[in-house]
């Protein structure tokens, strides 16, 4: 098993172009083996703090489920009745755990996740229920937002905030001491990765404030064990089991009560996903065996979060994979040769990695999002900006200068230095 893990997390680091990468596999609750990859800070892969992205959401969900268990909530309120000041009042707590509330799914502003956080009254005032995107019930539609409501929920319930809440009624019981609201070392740095050339990029590590309960949070493969045995066995110091397997049952888009469900060997396994600019996290266990794994990666990109639990789980044969290695420099040579060419209308990608220069075609591709022209709005009717509005930036000449859908800024180029970048352009 040790070889197999570890050509698994080798194979996702030279596959993904990933900085660094660390994973672990639970069976029966236990963390049984760790493995890392790539330039892994510090000699524990299991000590290394990672960014978490929505994990966190799996520890606020936890959070309002106590209320509920407590008495100070129900799972039809309104979230009105405890946050007042929401133009989006009228949506239920069961709603914004199931994102079928119909509200947006990123806050107005620049893209919360590399800016810096902003304060509930300012959030507040700024998501008026204008932005909603369809009625309450009648699709899944991730909302960010909607998690900020839930933090703040319990923030009032409690009379603490959200992360006090989460670190005093869940954290500690479980002895998960490495999961911590900002980075405490060792701790990676996030990068994204260059598409063409292979260079690294700083990300930003923001403290995103109002929207924090969305996916702020830091943690460990040592941690995430531990609070994926709690979700597969409950624990009566933090949540009994039975409440959790209510909040496993798949509502719409195999997603619970704060939680994702996907199936893999067979299994259905719970847990959740997490990505924020510089990081990817994958948590999931089978509640019926305790079964599971953990992986974390300092990179925007470059893995498919919600497959891996069935990579790691498997019994499959693995090819050793060669690391990859970030690039320092192209070569004078091809300066200025890296990006997006054409034969004739075909278009394809030439892309600098691992000391050789790779031809792809880009016309086979897969397919992310879907939109229509309606009226005067380009509208998103697939994928994840499903009901969101394209907006097309012109400048004063007519040509198209960037496209902005729900605080993410698409470019020309890589952070187009005459578009405002949500965080900044980077040093």
């Amino acid at each position: 098993m040790t070889g197999r893990l570890q050509a698994c997390v080798d194979g996702y680091q030279a596959i993904g172009r990933l900085p660094s990468v660390v994973a672990g596999v639970l069976r029966r609750g236990v963390l049984v083996e760790v493995a890392g990859a790539g330039d892994v800070p510090g000699p524990d892969p299991a000590d290394v703090q990672y960014r978490i992205g929505s994990i966190t959401k799996t520890f606020v969900a936890v959070a309002v489920l106590q209320c509920v268990a407590d008495g100070l909530l129900a799972l039809d309120d309104p979230i009105g009745a405890v946050v007042p000041g929401t133009g989006y009042a009228d949506a239920t707590v069961a709603g914004l755990l199931g994102h079928v509330s119909g509200m947006q799914s990123e806050p107005v502003g620049p893209w919360w996740e590399r800016s810096p956080g902003v304060g509930l009254d300012d959030l507040l005032a700024a998501n008026d229920g204008t932005g909603a995107v369809a009625d309450p019930g009648e699709y899944f539609h991730y909302s960010n937002l909607g998690f900020a409501l839930l933090g703040e929920a319990v923030a009032r319930l409690r009379g603490q905030s959200w992360w006090d809440v989460t670190r005093s009624r869940i954290l500690e019981p479980l002895g998960m001491g490495r999961t911590t609201y900002l980075p405490v070392g060792p701790s990676a740095q996030g990068f994204s990765v260059g598409h063409f050339a292979g260079t690294l990029t700083r990300e930003p590590h923001q403290d995103t404030g109002a929207m924090a309960p969305a996916g702020q949070a830091w943690s460990t493969v040592q941690d995430l064990a531990a609070w994926g045995r709690f979700l597969a066995q409950g624990d009566p110091r933090v949540l009994d089991l039975d409440v959790l397997r209510e909040a496993y049952r798949p509502g719409q888009r195999d997603y619970g009560l704060g939680f994702r469900v996907v199936e893999a060997h067979g299994r259905r396994l719970v847990g959740h996903t997490g990505s924020m600019p510089g990081f990817l996290a994958s948590l999931f266990v089978d509640p019926a065996t305790g079964d599971g794994s953990v992986l974390l990666t300092n990179a925007t990109t470059g893995l498919v979060t919600d497959a891996v639990p069935a990579r790691l789980l498997g019994d499959e044969p693995v090819e050793p994979a060669a690391p990859w290695t970030p690039t320092v420099r192209v070569p004078d040579a091809l300066a200025g040769v890296p990006g997006v060419w054409f034969w004739g209308n075909t278009a394809f990608e030439l892309r600098w990695h691992d000391e050789r220069l790779e031809v792809h075609s880009l016309a086979l591709q897969n397919r992310q999002d879907v939109f229509e022209v309606r009226g005067d709005r380009v509208v998103g009717v697939a994928g994840y900006h499903r009901g969101e509005t394209l907006h097309v930036v012109r400048r004063g000449d007519g040509s198209v200068s960037h496209l902005d859908c729900a605080t993410f800024v698409y470019t020309r180029t890589p952070y187009d230095p005459d578009v405002e970048i949500p965080g900044g352009h980077p040093a």
